[in-house]
């Protein structure tokens, strides 16, 4: 599927983001907005910030699995 199609239902949801150009990033999808895919990212301790990547730089977006059977200690 193509990745502009799944935006609608990974909006709020964490994402992992690969640029055409091969880098890749991860956080929060928050939306699109003027061309350009808005993404809350971590930045340390507690500072995060919202990050404006231009759609034509996008080749794909997965939304994170889920944790399978994982124990806490």
């Amino acid at each position: 599927m193509p990745w502009h199609y799944k935006i609608r239902y990974l909006i709020g949801q964490p994402v992992g983001i690969s640029f055409t150009n091969g880098q890749g990033t991860s956080g929060v999808l928050c939306g699109v907005s003027g061309g350009k895919l808005l993404v809350t990212e971590y930045l340390y301790q507690a500072q995060f910030a919202l990050k404006q990547y231009d759609l034509h730089m996008i080749q794909d977006i997965n939304g994170f699995p889920s944790c399978h059977n994982q124990q806490l200690y």
